[in-house]
C-alpha cells in the first residue's frame, strides 16, 4: 500500500465510498471490505425509473465522465436524471492494488474480470440505491465493455444501453496490443515484480507506455494533421511531453496492469460456453453501438460485426480523426454526434 496524491478528492472528487463487503471474485481470488468509489449526479425519482450508470475506462474516473459528458441541456441532464458514475475496481479511487493494505495489495492484488466489477456495481446501485432498473448503461472503451456485461448480465434491469469505442468480446489484435502496454511497465527494473516504493520507480516504464498510447489513442490522420496544434501543442514533442506523458506519469503502475488484464479478458460470450451470438442475443436493451470511426484499438469493423448480433440495435458510428482517444471530449464534433444519439436513445420507449 503506498501513498499517491492523484487519486484524491482534490483532484478527481467529489465521490463517495462505498463498501461492499467482500467481493469473491471470478478467478478465485476475493477483495475483502470492496469499496466502491461513487459520484452522483441530478436526483432519483419516486418512481425510480430515470437511473443512469457510467461506469469508468482504463486510466479514466468519474471526473472526466462530469466534465466531458454530464450537464444540464446535454442528452445526460442531471436536472432529468439520477446519474451514477462508478470507478471501476483498480480505477485508483475504488479499491485497487495501490490503496489495498499489505499482504494482498501491490503485486499480490488479485486477477479481478469485467464482470466482476458488474456484480459489484450490480449489488450497489440495488442495495445503497435500492434500484430494480437502469433507464441507461452508458461507458466507453472499457466502460463499453462494462455496459455490454451489464446488458447479458442483467437484461431485464437494463431497459437502454450505449456501449461508445469498445466491444463485448476483445479482439485477438486488441489483446496483443495491451500486452504490449503491460511489458511496458513490467519491464522497468522499478517495477520490481509490483513491489516498488513509488510510481516514480516506475517512471521510465509509464513513459514507454504513454508513448504507446500515443501512437495507438490517436489516429493516423490525427498526427497527419498535425491536431495536436489544435489542442494547444507547439510541436509533436510538446504533445507527447506535456499530454501523454503528463496524464499518464502520475498514475500508478499495478492500478494500470490491474485495469489492463481485464480490458484484454473482456467477453460476454464467458456466459454461454464462448457463443458471441448466443449471448448477444440476450440482450433486451434498446441499444446504440457507437464505434469512433478512427479508433485502431476498437475498430469500426469490430463493432459492426457485434452490433449485427445484438437484437432490437441500431448503428451509430461516430465521425471523427481523434481516433479511440475522442473519448477525452477534444473534439467537440464527436461530443455532439454522441449527445444526438444519446439524446434519441433515451426518448425511445424501452
Amino acid at each position: 500500500m503506498i501513498e499517491n496524491s492523484y487519486y484524491s478528492q482534490e483532484v478527481h472528487g467529489p465521490y463517495e465510498l462505498h463498501d461492499i463487503g467482500n467481493l469473491e471474485l471470478e478467478e478465485g481470488g476475493t477483495i475483502r471490505g470492496c469499496k466502491l468509489a461513487v459520484a452522483t449526479f441530478g436526483s432519483l425519482n419516486a418512481a425510480k425509473d430515470n437511473a443512469i450508470l457510467i461506469p469508468t475506462w482504463y486510466s479514466g474516473t468519474s471526473k472526466i465522465m462530469e466534465q466531458v459528458y454530464i450537464g444540464k441541456g446535454r442528452a445526460l441532464d442531471p436536472d432529468k436524471y439520477f446519474i451514477i458514475a462508478i470507478n471501476q475496481i483498480g480505477s485508483g479511487l475504488s479499491t485497487s492494488p495501490h490503496n489495498t493494505p499489505a499482504p494482498g495489495g501491490m503485486g499480490n492484488f488479485p486477477r479481478v474480470r469485467i464482470g466482476d466489477d458488474v456484480r459489484a456495481q450490480h449489488k450497489l446501485v440495488t442495495e445503497t440505491f435500492g434500484l430494480d432498473s437502469l433507464a441507461l448503461v452508458v461507458g466507453g472503451s472499457m466502460g463499453a465493455q462494462q455496459t455490454y456485461e451489464w446488458a447479458v448480465r442483467y437484461p431485464d434491469m437494463v431497459k437502454r444501453a450505449a456501449p461508445i469505442a469498445g466491444t463485448a468480446k476483445n479482439t485477438v489484435h486488441d489483446f496483443l496490443f495491451t500486452e504490449t502496454l503491460v511489458d511496458a511497465i513490467t519491464a522497468d527494473p522499478g517495477f520490481a515484480g509490483g513491489f516498488y516504493k513509488s510510481s516514480e520507480d516506475v517512471r521510465e516504464g509509464l513513459l514507454r507506455h504513454a508513448k504507446m498510447w500515443a501512437v495507438m489513442g490517436w489516429s493516423t490522420e490525427f498526427f497527419q494533421q498535425q491536431r495536436y496544434k489544435a489542442l494547444g501543442f507547439s510541436s509533436l514533442d510538446d504533445f507527447i511531453i506535456n499530454f501523454m506523458n503528463a496524464y499518464f506519469a502520475v498514475m500508478d503502475p499495478n492500478d494500470l496492469l490491474c485495469m489492463a488484464w481485464k480490458w484484454q479478458r473482456g467477453d460476454v460470450s464467458r456466459h454461454t460456453g464462448g457463443d458471441l451470438r448466443a449471448a448477444l442475443g440476450r440482450i433486451r436493451a434498446l441499444t446504440f453501438v457507437m464505434p469512433m470511426s478512427s479508433d485502431m484499438f476498437f475498430p469500426v469493423a469490430d463493432c459492426q460485426a457485434e452490433w449485427r448480433l445484438i437484437p432490437n440495435a441500431e448503428f451509430r458510428p461516430i465521425e471523427t480523426i481523434d481516433g479511440h482517444l475522442a473519448l477525452f471530449g477534444a473534439d467537440p464534433n464527436a461530443l455532439a454526434q454522441i449527445d444526438r444519439h444519446l439524446t434519441e436513445l433515451l426518448a425511445r420507449e424501452a
